[in-house]
């Protein structure tokens, strides 16, 4: 199944807004006053000539601290190379200029895993004259350094981990520093969730590498190593329960307990114990010891 990008940016950056613009645009952050927030809803635009259609990522309606006008914060998700990209930038803010009259902020995350020099400008001139040079902000995430936000006490950066510029043999380390961040910032269920999805919407590690996670987090400070299993064991059981959810509506009982057997198979590979397993899947030992037979 394919991956909405553009909706998973958009429920990070909307429920996340203000730590978004604190992380990468910390000037900014500095004059937009946070009590005075509204997300708009999506605009449409059809390119007449290319004969598509374009939805809006986010539009953020908010103000400057110390002056009554509003102004809009346009917040575009780019998951792939598009070459005029930033003619579609300024068509965009063009026509939220015309719609609004409003001061427009705009705002590009380039969310590919493409690394390549991405322009912020559209310009029109002549040999003759300057006729336009419109500038937009830019967020290349493949160029940023996943290990310089590790530090950060910021939810967007916990989850952007998992779109910045890691090798593979970092995969184990990343998903560990996340957990740990995650733990550090004690955010309600469902914003956690939120994070967790996201990373691991982009960031699966095999079997071999949870298991290689899960003996790293077993050398950690005993008050950090608790915290963080927990929460890897909480969202397994998640999983679990939802497939049971499934199961059952679906009316299998086959089904469900080759699903099971599948899930706890996939725990006793990741070096969780039979004991372990037990208590996550509320089994009784000698049950998981048949379903690993």
């Amino acid at each position: 199944m394919s991956i909405d990008h553009d909706r998973l940016f958009k429920e990070l950056i909307q429920t996340f807004f203000e730590e978004f613009i604190a992380l990468f645009f910390p000037a900014m952050h500095e004059h937009i006053d946070f009590r005075h927030v509204s997300f708009l809803s999506e605009e449409l635009f059809t390119d007449v000539t290319a004969g598509e259609k374009y939805r809006v990522d986010l539009l953020v309606e908010t103000k400057l601290k110390g002056e009554d006008g509003l102004v809009i914060v346009h917040i575009e998700n780019q998951s792939y190379v598009q070459p005029s990209f930033p003619e579609r930038m300024f068509i965009y803010f063009s026509r939220l200029f015309e719609k609004y009259r409003k001061n427009i902020v705009p705002i590009a995350v380039f969310s590919y895993d493409t690394i390549r020099d991405e322009p912020s400008t559209f310009t029109l001139q002549f040999p003759f004259g300057h006729v336009l040079d419109f500038r937009f902000f830019t967020v290349e995430l493949r160029k940023q350094n996943w290990r310089n936000y590790i530090r950060q006490d910021n939810p967007i950066a916990a989850a952007l981990l998992s779109k910045m510029g890691y090798t593979e043999s970092e995969r184990v380390e990343l998903k560990k520093q996340f957990l740990r961040m995650l733990v550090r910032l004690e955010l309600d269920e469902a914003k956690q969730r939120l994070l967790f999805g996201f990373f691991e919407t982009y960031v699966k590690l095999s079997d071999e590498e949870e298991r290689r996670l899960r003996s790293e987090v077993n050398e950690m400070e005993t008050k950090e190593k608790d915290k963080v299993m927990e929460l890897i064991i909480s969202y397994e059981q998640k999983a679990l329960e939802k497939g049971r959810e499934e199961g059952m509506k679906q009316g299998i009982k086959q089904g469900i307990k080759q699903g099971m057997k599948r899930l706890v198979q996939t725990m006793a590979k990741k070096g969780m114990s039979v004991k372990d397993i037990a208590n996550v899947t509320d089994l009784s030992e000698e049950e998981v010891e048949r379903l690993l037979e």
